[in-house]
Order: C-alpha cells, then sequence, then structure tokens
C-alpha cells in the first residue's frame, strides 16, 4: 500500500495526513499523539473514524497540523483521516457519512463591522 495523502479543515486549522500501513501509531507535528492532544476529549476525535471503521492499530499516521486551536486542529485531522479512510474503502463511506464526519464545518468566525463593538455588538447608545 502506498501512502494516502488528505487534507481537512475547520475554521482556520488546516491538517494534512499521510496514512500509511504499521502497528498504529499517530504523530502530530512530530510529536506523540498523547503529547499533543492531552485531553482525552480531543484524542477521542481524532480516533474517531478508526473506531467507525474498526482500522484502530492497522495504520501509521503522520500529521500535519497549524492554525485555530487545539480542538478546531482536532477537529481538521478528523476530517482528513475520515477522507483517507474512504479513499482505502469506499464502503466506510456508509459509516462515516451519517456520524456526519465527512462534512467540512462551514462555520467561520465573522468579520469585526466599523462603527460597531464587535462582528455584531453595538457600541453604547446614549440618546442625551
Amino acid at each position: 500500500m502506498e501512502v494516502i495523502h488528505k487534507i481537512g479543515r475547520r475554521k482556520t486549522a488546516v491538517a494534512r495526513v499521510y496514512v500509511s500501513e504499521g502497528k498504529g501509531n499517530i504523530t502530530v507535528n512530530k510529536k506523540d499523539l498523547k503529547d499533543y492532544f492531552t485531553t482525552s476529549t480531543l484524542q477521542y476525535k481524532v480516533n474517531q473514524p478508526f473506531n467507525l471503521t474498526e482500522n484502530a492499530g492497522t495504520f501509521d499516521v503522520k500529521i500535519n497540523v497549524y492554525g485555530g486551536g487545539i480542538t478546531g486542529q482536532a477537529e481538521a485531522i478528523r476530517l482528513a483521516l475520515s477522507r483517507a479512510m474512504v479513499e482505502l474503502n469506499e464502503e466506510n463511506k456508509s459509516t462515516l457519512k451519517p456520524e456526519g464526519l465527512l462534512t467540512r464545518d462551514p462555520r467561520m468566525v465573522e468579520r469585526k463591522k466599523f462603527g460597531q463593538k464587535k462582528a455584531r455588538k453595538k457600541f453604547q447608545f446614549s440618546k442625551r
């Protein structure tokens, strides 16, 4: 099997994932998964595509991720891994799609407008 390269995005985070056959080692920015994502919730999000497709421990994954915060990065990795699982086996699409793992979350931060305090909040109004 050759190396599969996929990209996932979430907010401003971009994850590049390289999947190859192996023993289940996951490295994120040259660190182990447990060292990069310290909370179990984020580790679960990253491993979700493997758990749903029952491929846990069968692939080595090298991940380069930049931009955004750690939650956005974890969700970008999840999308990229889901896309890689579909490329490996087309049958995985039927298990990942209902869970919403193949959909790019379109929500982005709304820009701040001039004449306002934030994107939607206005400056305090004084009648007199």
